[in-house]
């Protein structure tokens, strides 16, 4: 298919114009005009873009991608070497931040809502559909071991946890992909019994022990690997190309 074609099929499926955010969403830098092959992943490192590279690659797809706001303008060192080979190898970059975090079937937090099995998924910034952060529960209330191991298994990871003082069973949980624990306190006030992220602060201990909210960190990693692979999945169902994830390894 054509790239503007494909770039139209992008910003229609993830509607960037919906949510303000740290960088610009969409295609960042343009390649050839033909897009057959299509890779996915989590960030455009130096090593996914080799990857791609290696791949024939016309299209990569990323979560984290350049041109974040505040850092510099300038395009040298680390930035010019992955900006370079792209360019080299006419290979177009899309990013999509915020909006496949919270893309309702193939966002981050959809995808980790799946994977956990939580039900009746809502977000937990009330009022607000485009909620970052959302909330739910499972069918059956689960120890807070329980949902550790779930995490763990799930995600192929250690989880940290971080108990609540009264050790509750978990009924109602509410997560954010990535660097979301600031929603902590927010799912706190709400009654949750759980809160997951990918990340964990300094404060986020003394929020849950004083609380009495359980946390769990995830891995920024770890929770944000699922959206950009059930993009790739999703290409392969509806659009002529061909698509595939590549997982670099992250162990933050």
């Amino acid at each position: 298919m054509q790239l503007h074609e494909f770039e139209h099929y992008l910003n229609t499926l993830l509607k960037p114009e919906q949510i303000k955010d740290f960088c610009p969403n969409g295609l960042q830098i343009q390649g050839r005009d033909k897009v057959n092959k299509v890779i996915t992943g989590v960030t455009a490192t130096q090593a996914l873009i080799d990857q791609a590279i290696a791949e024939k690659a016309d299209a990569l797809v990323v979560h984290h991608g350049f041109f974040w706001k505040n850092e510099s303008y300038v395009i040298r060192g680390m930035k010019h070497k992955r900006i370079k080979a792209l360019l080299a190898n006419d290979i177009s970059l899309f990013a999509y931040h915020l909006p496949l975090d919270i893309h309702p079937t193939l966002g981050n937090n959809a995808q980790l809502a799946k994977l956990f099995s939580i039900d009746n998924v809502a977000p937990l910034e009330v009022g607000n559909a485009l909620s970052v952060a959302v909330r739910g529960e499972f069918s059956a209330e689960l120890s807070p071991k329980m949902l550790e191991q779930r995490i763990s298994e799930q995600l192929n990871r250690t989880c940290l946890h971080i108990a609540a003082p009264s050790n509750k069973a978990i009924k109602t949980v509410a997560w954010c992909s990535g660097g979301g624990q600031g929603y902590i306190e927010l799912a706190a006030e709400q009654g949750i019994d759980a809160f997951i992220s990918g990340e964990v602060s300094e404060q986020t201990t003394h929020v849950a022990r004083e609380m009495d909210i359980h946390f769990y960190c995830a891995g920024h990693h770890a929770t944000e690997r699922y959206g950009a692979k059930a993009l790739a999945e999703h290409f392969n169902q509806h659009l002529p190309v061909e698509a595939k994830f590549i997982d670099i390894d992250n162990p933050a």
